[in-house]
Formats: structure tokens, sequence, C-alpha cells
């Protein structure tokens, strides 16, 4: 029997991932992106009341700076709006508005405040739910701490080492022991507490350091062969990005390694050294993962297809310019995806439901599939497009249909 007529429809699929996943996001029709996250706290506003808080932020949601005021928004529950910039053509509106013409930047209560730090410091003072410890001398020194983020030359030297190309083994040996003495400050700063972070509880300094640490450990191994997590070095930083992973905000919006890693190639220009890191078995195994990246799957299933006609290259394949088989392809194979992300049990894999691999008696099915099944992998980037456990359990689930059927 074809495959397409034992899978579910769009809207069966869509039904069914909805009912194992609570993750919801606004589409924005003809924008770019083409979804946008809902904040956790949007709830709390009356109807049809403007949210206190307008963030100015990437259009990739990539920009670590604009990561951390948007893990402060998520902590301290503040409902907020999003206004995406294309960082490639800012509008000439925006660079009116904000001197330094960067993002992020926020109107907060309709004061319009930029730079990330000082947009935390905003936040912290005009909102409760302090991020910042109830102890007088504590706090005093959480704050020089949040001030020593910007001046501690931590990222002038993790980023050398990452992105420069050295002039020969010996600079890059200078640049790895000043990043390392960098680290070693971090390490010891972590000390200075009990528990896992910079001082007694969770505080603005962890999300100053947040999103540029997440990423250095993501790339570090890829493009310069250093392992920051699992090194015996920094065993408190290692239990530091520990203790996040118990923190939803930070959850819903981290990246995951893989869109680190295409962006810092795609951005900078950067040339991997060495393979990707593997995916996290426990988030491509979870259900609540699978059904959220089935959900935006199904949910946004016009514009993924669209984008794949337009930019994977699958036209080529189009009979006499007629794109009509390849497009029906196109979305056999997300649908297929679909149906494996929410039912995951093998069903529809070679010798299951589907009487193996019939997709494929098409040749040209065969390789729309293929290619529709490595671009997605590769196009989603978290969290633009869904979580960072959602794009692992997405990716992981690609990868085992394409190997599955073809």
């Amino acid at each position: 029997m074809p495959i397409q007529d034992t899978l579910s429809s769009w809207d069966q699929l869509l039904e069914i991932a909805r009912q194992n996943t609570s993750a919801r996001r606004l589409r924005r029709p003809g924008q770019s992106p083409s979804t946008e996250p809902i904040p956790s706290s949007l709830h709390k506003l009356p109807p049809d009341a403007t949210p206190p808080v307008l963030l100015y932020r990437d259009t990739n949601s990539w920009c670590p700076f604009c990561e951390r005021v948007w893990f402060a928004l998520e902590e301290k529950e503040i409902p907020f709006a999003t206004e995406f910039i294309d960082l490639t053509n800012k509008p000439k509106w925006y660079t009116d508005l904000v001197p330094t013409t960067l993002v992020p930047a926020a109107k907060i209560e309709g004061q319009l405040v930029y730079e990330s730090k000082d947009i935390l410091l905003a936040l912290e003072e005009k909102f409760g739910t302090t991020l910042f410890p109830d102890d007088p001398e504590e706090n005093a020194i959480a704050r020089q701490l949040v001030e020593d983020a910007e001046t501690n030359g931590f990222k002038e030297a993790a980023y050398k080492f990452l992105r420069v190309t050295p002039a020969d083994s010996d600079e890059l040996a200078s640049f790895q022991a000043t990043f390392e003495a960098k680290l070693d400050e971090l390490e010891e700063a972590l000390g200075k507490y009990p528990g896992p972070y910079f001082v007694s509880t969770f505080s603005l300094v962890d999300i100053m350091y947040s999103p540029h640490l997440d990423r250095l450990a993501a790339n570090l191994p890829v493009y310069r062969g250093y392992h920051i997590k699992g090194n015996e070095r920094y065993p408190r930083i290692n239990a530091w990005f520990e203790a996040l992973k118990h923190r939803p905000a930070y959850h819903r919006v981290k990246s995951d390694n893989i869109t680190n890693n295409l962006l810092l190639r795609r951005r900078w220009g950067v040339e991997p050294i060495g393979n990707p890191l593997p995916l996290d078995p426990v988030d491509s195994q979870s259900l609540q993962y699978r059904a959220e990246a089935a959900e935006r799957l199904s949910d946004n299933r016009e514009v993924a297809i669209g984008d794949i006609l337009k930019n994977s290259g699958v036209q080529a394949l189009a009979k006499d310019g007629d794109i009509s088989a390849v497009q029906e392809a196109v979305d056999l194979h997300l649908r297929l995806l679909a149906d494996y992300l929410i039912h995951g049990n093998g069903e529809f894999l070679p010798g299951g439901r589907t009487g193996g691999k019939d997709s494929s008696t098409d040749p040209t099915v065969a390789a729309v599939g293929a290619i529709t099944l490595a671009y997605v992998r590769n196009r989603i980037c978290a969290p633009r497009d869904m979580s960072a456990g959602a794009a692992t359990a997405f990716r992981a689930a690609a990868d085992k249909v394409l190997a599955s059927i073809y």
C-alpha cells in the first residue's frame, strides 16, 4: 500500500501533536521569521492590553545579547511583545530610533533602552521578581559581577580563540592560553558561594554569561577541538551548565548545538576541523519535544514547503517545468516526518505498516524525499523555529526516516 494512503492527514497530525505539547507560536504570514514565540507570561495581561515591554531583536533569534534579555523577561515573567529586525537589511526607522543601530533594544513602558546590560538593569528596576540577591552585600557583589562580565575581557578572549585565524600554531596556543585563563577566572568565581551559580541564587550574572558559554561549548569542539563540557579543569562551570538545565526559561531561549555551529560558519566563515557534536539522546526521545516539533512542522507546513521548493534545489527534478509532482513529494515526506515524530514506533519503517520502501519506487519521488529531509534537518533554527529540545528531536527523526526508507 502506498505510504500516502497510510498516513494521517495534516490536520490529524496537528491535532494529535497539540494534545501532547503545550508549546504554541504565533503565525506571521509573509514575514520573517514566519512564527513568533508566545511569552510564557502573556496570559497575565488583561484582554487587548499592550505588553509593558517591546523587545527589538534579530530575526534568527541567535544573537546572544538578545537572548540575555529574553532569558530575563521569561525568568521575571514579564509579558512582552517582539519586533524582529533583519540585521542584513535594517529598516531606517530602526537605525533612526536606536543610536547604536544594534540589537537588542527595548521600549520599557514606552521608554527606549538599548545595550543588553542596560536593558537588564532597567527591567530589574521596573519590575518585581528580582534577579539579584536580597542580602545587600551580596547584591552589591552581584551587580559588580554584571559590570565585570562586560569589561573583564572574557568575550574578547573567547571569540579571538574561536574566530580569528592564527598565523601559526604558536599564536593559536597563545589564544588558547589567554582564553583558558579567563575560564579559570570564571571557575574561581563560581566557587565563592555555595550552590552552582555565581552568587547564592540564580541571578543576572548567570544570564550575562549563559548565551556566550552555551555557544562556546557548542562551537569550540567542532572548530577548535577544545571542550568545555566534560573538561575536568572546569568542574564548577560544568555544574553550572547542569543547574541551568533545571530552569524552564533557559530551555525556551537557548539554541541547540547544530544551530550554533551552522550559524557560526554562515555568519563568520569559520571552517570546522572536527565532526558535529552528537544529538542529545534525551531530547531526541522526549515525547514533549517530539510533539512540539511535529506541531511546529504541521502548523507551519505551507511556509516549510514553499521554502523547500524555493531554496533546496528540488525544482531541478521537475519534469517539463511542472513542479506539482515535486510539491506533492515534498508534502508527502514532511508528513511522513511529522507522523514519525508523533508515533515514533517504527510503524512505517521498512517491514512496518507501509510495506517497506514504497516511497522509493519512483526514483524522482525518492530523490525529492532525500533532498527534503536533508534540507529541513539543517534548515531549522532553534529557538527561531522551535525550542532547542524540539529541534534536536526534529533532526533525530529526520535522520531516522531518511536512513530507514532509502
